[in-house]
């Protein structure tokens, strides 16, 4: 008890000032005939224990995640006429069970994900296996009330050899009356066994017109048109990339990014170090995030745009990808200097476009 408590109240992994945390949120946007999908499953003679959510991050899996757990603890019986005749895994907000896990309190529901670490304060980097082996002891109690005892693992990818074990030991003796929603934002990366042991279920990103839609129903209010656009467009699919773009200085990051790579190979070195600085910021981590998410996409654009044509600028390009890769995950495992990596970053690039075509 001690233990959850602790978890309960360190910082979300999740959390958005001003935002639902996906337990809490009672809407869900795009994504229907998924919906449709695990209803119809649910409702079904042969129903899987184990359910792989795929898709890019930010998307709406740990939402939907917690949106089926609300509706199968609310309604244990999968052969009720309440289930037959569901048009949506939605819960009234009100109902009890949506209570509880709105507060995340409620019994029958683990939640696995990377914990906070109080003496670094930050997040740890994976998923530890002390955390998968708490199902030991939550499948090892019993369920509260008639249902289910259902575990959601957000996100599996955190996972590292020894937790990612310790998952396939369960998932291949489940015990009775279980359930679980592993959240994946790359299922293809996880152990094979662990995904022929779920069943798959794939969400696509949200198109630019129903994040525009879904945005100021989740924020709680409207940017204007002009940026909502630029919003829907640099989100690249994600209501949470979204999000973060207009909660924090995301749009400015990347209207930033843009205007400095219109100017390669020749950008304005003090413009690179203000910009770098508007990414290092201390404390925006929201910043950094939106850097690495628009220079990935602006990369993607050359590899498979009119660069194709030069098979040595190709070459090159894929090297600045991955070298950004390797610098990022430093930066963050060591809390190494990041606005040199922004300015690396930036080398690198000149150093491309200064190739012939």
């Amino acid at each position: 008890m001690a233990r959850a408590q602790e978890i309960e109240a360190a910082p979300e992994i999740d959390e958005i000032e001003g935002v639902a945390l996906p337990r809490a949120q009672p809407a869900f946007y795009g994504h229907h005939s998924v919906e449709r999908e695990l209803i119809t499953a649910y409702g079904s003679a042969r129903f899987h224990h184990a359910w792989l959510i795929g898709g890019p991050k930010g998307i709406g899996k740990a939402t939907l995640a917690f949106r089926f757990a609300r509706f199968a603890l609310a309604h244990p019986d999968r052969f009720s006429p309440a289930v037959a005749a569901a048009e949506s895994l939605a819960v009234a907000p009100d109902h009890p069970v949506a209570r509880q896990v709105a507060a995340g309190a409620h019994p029958n529901i683990l939640h696995l994900r990377r914990p906070w670490d109080d003496k670094g304060k930050r997040f740890k980097q994976a998923l530890p296996v002390e955390e998968v082996r708490r199902t030991v002891s939550f499948f090892g109690t019993t369920a509260s009330g008639a249902g289910w005892r259902i575990c959601i693992v957000d996100a599996a990818d955190d996972m590292n050899a020894s937790s990612a074990n310790a998952l396939l030991k369960i998932l291949e003796e489940p015990p009775p009356n279980s359930l679980f929603l592993v959240l994946s934002h790359a299922p293809g990366r996880l152990l094979p066994t662990i995904r022929s042991r779920c069943r798959r279920l794939e969400l696509g990103p949200l198109s630019p017109a129903e994040i525009a839609g879904a945005l100021p129903a989740v924020a709680g209010h409207s940017p204007d048109a002009a940026t909502l656009a630029d919003i829907a467009r640099f989100a690249d699919g994600s209501l949470r990339a979204a999000l973060l773009l207009m909660a924090g200085e995301g749009l400015a990051v990347n209207r930033g990014f843009l205007a400095l790579a219109e100017r390669l190979p020749r950008v304005p070195v003090a413009e690179l170090h203000a910009f770098a600085d508007l990414v290092a910021a201390r404390g925006q981590t929201d910043n950094w995030e939106a850097f690495l998410a628009v220079t990935r996409d602006w990369l993607h654009g050359r590899l498979s745009g009119a660069d194709l044509a030069s098979p040595s600028r190709l070459v090159r390009w894929t090297e600045v990808w991955e070298k950004m890769g390797r610098a990022a995950a430093e930066a963050e495992a060591l809390n190494l200097d990041k606005k040199q990596v922004v300015i690396d970053v930036f080398r690198s690039l000149s150093e491309v476009m200064r190739m012939p075509g």
